[in-house]
This record gives C-alpha cells, structure tokens and sequence, in this order.
C-alpha cells in the first residue's frame, strides 16, 4: 500500500463512548490503516459521556487557546488528548464548555436534538482543521465518520480552508450510518455558514438542514463512501451513486478495511512536504 497521511474525524470511537457499528469502526480502521504503513490522526468530540478520569484525557495546552467566532460569540479552543495504549494511537478531542459540557451527547434526556447541534457541528469542524494547522500536519485524506463530523467536506472544499496548502488537495472519504435524525438543525444554520465561505449553490444545499440534506451535501464534496451499517438510507446511497462517487459496499468491518485502503491509496495525491 501507499505511504500517506490520513486524519480520521469521528463522531465517536470505541472505548470512550459505547460500542456501536460506528464506534467500533472508528475504533479499528485507524490502526488498521497505521499497521499498513500511514500516518494517522484521529479526532472526536469531547462529549460530556466520555468519561475523562477513566480515559486519562489531559489538556494539550500548546495546541488549546484559540477562540472560535460563531454567530458573533466567542468560543475558546480546548484540545485533550488520551491514548490507545493497546494499539499505539492518540485521540485528539475537542472541546469547550460552553457547547460540549452538558449532560447528553446529541440529544437530550427526551431525545430530543439540542437546538445549538449546528453550532456544535461548525465549531467541530473548525476546531479540527485549526488543530491540524497548528500541527503543520498535511493529511491525503480525511475519512468522516457519522453525521456529526460530516460538515468537514464542506469546510475543507468550499470555505478559504480550501486555499491552505495543508488541505487544498485533500480527498474527502464520508462512512453513512443508519444515524438518522428527526427534525432540523437550526433556522439559523445556512447564515452561520455564509460566515466561513461557499457559494449561493452551497448554502441552497442546506437550506432545508434535515438530516437527508445536510448527509447530501457532505456526499457532493466527497471524493468516495462507506456504508458501515445495513440501515443507511437509501436515498443517501443513491445519491451517491448518481455523482458517480466510489461506494464501499456494507459488510462487517473487517473486510472493509482492506477495501478502504485501496480506495486512499487510489484517490490520494502524494506530495512532498
């Protein structure tokens, strides 16, 4: 396989939030990818569920203190990290109090989405790619795991992130799930957007933000797909299909993963650093 470098943005991995298709696979497709040769990074929230003593996170001061400007507010940067120590891999979280302290993940105790998840899913994305210019750290790909990383795509090909050498020949790989959710993000997210960058074609894209629009988007900036569950929807897969982009087809995860690293190894551009 290929030498290269790629960054892994999660919405949750195995064992800092409880096991699911998802977490599982997230878990395992880094170190798989490692042994095989690459460099990896790994990113996730730091929801309030995963428990810091246990997992031994610890602040990243040299990489914390940025601020984040969301409609107007300022929201301070805070980079932990924790390690896998069975597998040899760190896990970058990301975190600030005031979005990711509270009592629940992504919904709250009736189920219900919290009504600042869009602002949540902006600073998600941001606070990554601003991590990773603070580490100078040129990633050939950047594989997104459920709904809650899959703002990425939009962010790393239709805002000024594009215009960063560390990003602007970065494929896009986007794993579906069976994550669906009910409701909208807020009313306000398409003009939350227009403040990082895109296009009146983009921002039309999110206009209605349920979730088969918002999961369409991330698939039209993406360079290939994961179907890690049975239950993704099929219109999901089919829009994939209908902008030709390269589907890895659902089985366990096991023996996706040798399929996955032929299709980094296919659509990368490597170059020298």
């Amino acid at each position: 396989m290929a030498k290269g470098r790629v960054l892994f943005v999660n919405q949750e991995i195995s064992p800092y939030l409880e096991d699911s298709e998802l977490s599982l696979m997230a878990r395992h497709l880094p170190q798989y990818t490692q042994e095989s040769g690459k460099e990896i990074r790994i990113f996730m929230p730091r929801f309030c569920n995963v428990n810091e003593r246990k997992n031994q996170l610890h602040e990243v001061i040299r990489l914390s203190g940025i601020n984040l400007i969301i409609n107007n507010a300022d929201h301070p940067l805070i980079i932990k990290v924790a390690s896998i120590q069975q597998a040899r891999m760190q896990v970058y979280f990301i975190d600030n109090d005031d979005l990711f302290k509270r009592e629940f993940d992504l919904f709250d105790d009736k189920g219900v989405m919290y009504e600042d998840n869009d602002d949540r899913v902006i600073f998600y994305s941001r606070g990554v790619l601003e991590t990773i210019k603070k580490l100078n750290w040129r990633p050939n790909i950047i594989h997104c795991s459920g709904w809650f990383s899959s703002l990425m795509p939009f962010y790393v090909k239709r805002t000024n992130y594009k215009n960063n050498p560390l990003f602007g020949t970065s494929k896009i790989i986007l794993t579906l799930t069976g994550d669906e959710f009910n409701g909208e993000l807020n009313e306000n997210f398409v003009r939350k957007l227009k403040a990082d960058g895109g296009t009146v074609k983009d921002w039309a894209m999110y206009k209605q933000p349920d979730y088969l629009s918002y999961m369409m988007a991330a698939i039209s900036y993406s360079d290939g797909v994961v179907l890690a569950s049975n239950k993704v929807n099929p219109k999901l897969i089919e829009h994939a299909k209908q902008h030709k982009k390269p589907i890895i087809e659902y089985a366990p995860y096991e023996e996706q993963f040798p399929l996955i690293n032929e299709l980094y190894d296919k659509i990368m551009i490597l170059e020298e650093d």
